[in-house]
């Protein structure tokens, strides 16, 4: 794509409506807390009477992990994190390309380190690891289909692996009981 390509934030609401929106809702945030505290303070005892505790995050429990499991969660979260900033952003650009090889590489790390992780299954693949062979061969299918101008079929592939490998895992992540639950809100 051309430096004058639109990115999905821009392309949805416009060049100044995407951050007029955020500070809307900031703002209205804003005046719910300081106008209504007791609704938040019975959303949580609502919360905490059903064993949801939300808490800062425990980072030991992720030192006493094994280093698969480290490695796994430090490359996802970079792949988030940069996976949202590429969603956002303007396409075919100098940092857009620097930004998407280095979210290949994270989203590699990620896929090829949860194939190492397997206690939750008692030693074997679980369903989540259908999303790491997914990544494992859409990757570089994606790069390809960019490489021969392949705009739409690169787009896509890349959106589905972000919707499906990261946020759709992320989901089963934070599931009662696992590691990502107990770190946050257990």
């Amino acid at each position: 794509m051309h430096a004058k390509a639109k990115s999905i934030g821009r392309l949805i609401l416009g060049d100044d409506a995407l951050r007029n929106a955020v500070l809307g809702v900031t703002l209205a945030i804003l005046v719910v807390v300081v106008a209504a505290p007791r609704l938040f303070t019975g959303i949580g005892a609502f919360l905490v009477a059903r064993g949801v505790h939300p808490h800062a995050p425990d980072l030991s429990l992720l030192a006493a992990e094994p280093l698969a499991v480290q490695i796994h969660l430090t490359a996802a979260l970079s792949a988030l994190i940069i996976g949202v900033a590429l969603m956002m952003r303007v396409k075919g650009t100098r940092l857009h390309k620097a930004l998407g090889w280095t979210w290949v590489i994270a989203m590699g790390v990620t896929a090829v380190s949860s194939l190492f992780i397997r206690q939750l299954n008692n030693g074997h693949f679980s369903f989540i690891h259908l999303l790491s062979g997914w990544t494992i061969v859409g990757l570089p299918g994606a790069v390809y289909a960019i490489k021969r101008g392949k705009v739409a079929a690169h787009r896509r592939a890349m959106t589905g692996m972000f919707v499906g490998g990261l946020l759709l895992a992320g989901l089963f992540a934070f599931i009662p009981g696992r590691l990502l639950w107990t770190m946050f809100l257990g």
